[in-house]
């Protein structure tokens, strides 16, 4: 499979992979940070309770009250998360791997089942009534840093078709993740609110029509949209998918690159800060669950096993097994240049929720802090487990001839490369 099958662009290829690999370890970073100063004794912990939870006003929202460090991380940073989540989600539609059917078949098919049977794991450990039935969509999620991240440190063991078949997953795993946020996650609503909402959206979209290509009347109407948001009882952080929507886009194949294409125009200017920064203090943020002594004590409870169980058990069945179903009915092909066992560990990265979890998660119990915590022990037990043994998995099972094979060609046209410079 070839570099250019993501987007068209080896370039935009190995810059997304390198910018997610190298976000995905400081998010690890913050994470064990956040871990650290939570269960580094009472002092520690209320360092680190108190820089989270910091008050910076304004009040922005009467049912939120006076803006925190917390909030404008959850409600409003991670806005732009969503937005460049957006932004990759319509590039792949319309100019990338999803554009057609047979390339979205068996991602599509991967990351639906690879919600399903964590969400059905879920439900048969902890039960649908209330209030835990609410955490259903928390193990359905996958974290692209933190998995690319992982994926990174096999450095050449892993081939292409893997990072991009795990790209593709979590893209449409995405997907699925904010429809469940809309929909799922939605108190009351305030009706003039989203009225307002619509109607900054409508704009947006004239704009598209009309041709429109600057960026900073789009950014405009995603500020407007993300406020009116936020008042109407939707969770804010769906005015960035709905926002990356009307984002002009040019189709580019060969150059999405291309200057005169808006939305590759925006993405590229805000993937690194995501990757790099806001993903990273949302970890930070989120992470900092004080766990006690009692490991397994905390471990062995409704919701955390719920959830452990999900993320680790139901990502490796779902995925895993729909794949190998998909290729054994020929409905797709196996990636080139992977094994199976390859592929079971990509599964079991897959499994790694990390930063969408914690924020379902949050969403899931607002009137319940106690098994918001209670959720984040869950996340990071079947996150971390999913990461060392899918690690252990890819970086012992042995590589396919074919990779072998690209492998020592790159490693000639290096050294014929050498020859000719010298």
């Amino acid at each position: 499979m070839a570099l250019t099958d993501i987007t068209g662009s080896p370039s935009t290829l190995r810059a997304f992979l390198s910018s997610e690999a190298g976000g995905g370890m400081i998010l690890i970073a913050a994470a064990v940070l956040a871990i650290a100063l939570a269960n580094g004794g009472v002092a520690s912990a209320h360092v680190y309770h108190d820089i989270v939870h910091a008050i910076t006003g304004p009040v922005l929202s009467p049912k939120l009250g006076p803006m925190t460090v917390h909030l404008w991380i959850n409600d409003g940073l991670m806005a732009l998360f969503f937005l460049v989540v957006g932004l990759e989600i319509k590039r792949e539609l319309l100019d990338g791997r999803l554009s057609t059917w047979a390339g979205r078949r068996l991602p599509v098919i991967a990351a639906i089942a690879g919600m399903v049977v964590p969400a059905t794991i879920y439900l048969a450990i902890a039960g649908s009534g209330a209030p835990l039935g609410r955490g259903w969509a928390i193990p359905a999620a996958t974290d692209i840093a933190f998995a690319i991240g992982v994926l990174a440190l096999l450095g050449s063991r892993a081939p292409t078709s893997l990072k991009l078949l795990l790209t593709t997953v979590a893209i449409v795993d995405d997907m699925g993740a904010v429809a469940i946020i809309a929909v799922a996650y939605t108190d009351a609503i305030n009706v003039a609110a989203l009225g307002a909402a619509v109607l900054v959206l409508g704009g947006m979209m004239l704009l598209n029509r009309r041709g429109v290509v600057a960026l900073w009347p789009y950014m405009i109407g995603f500020g407007l949209l993300w406020y009116a948001v936020l008042l109407s009882g939707v969770h804010a952080t769906v005015a960035g998918v709905l926002a990356a929507m009307t984002v002009p886009i040019r189709r580019t194949p060969g150059a999405p690159d291309a200057a005169d294409s808006p939305l590759h125009r925006l993405e590229n200017a805000l993937h690194p800060w995501s990757a790099w920064a806001i993903v990273p203090l949302f970890g930070f943020a989120n992470a900092g669950v004080a766990i006690g002594g009692d490991v397994v004590g905390a471990l062995i409870q409704p919701l955390p096993l719920a959830i452990a169980a999900g993320l680790f058990v139901g990502k490796q069945l779902g995925i895993f097994g729909s794949i190998w179903l998909c290729v054994k009915a020929g409905l797709a092909k196996r990636p080139r240049g992977a094994t199976w066992a390859q592929i079971y560990g990509l599964a079991l990265l897959c499994g790694i929720g990390f930063t969408m979890s914690l924020f379902i998660g949050g969403l899931a119990f607002p009137r319940h802090p106690q098994l918001v915590e209670d959720a984040k022990v869950g996340v990071l037990f079947g996150s971390v487990l999913s990461a060392i043994i899918g690690f252990a998995v890819l970086r012992f099972a042995a590589p396919h001839p074919d990779h072998l094979a690209e492998e020592r060609r790159q490693a000639d046209e290096i050294a014929g490369d050498g020859d000719v410079a010298g």
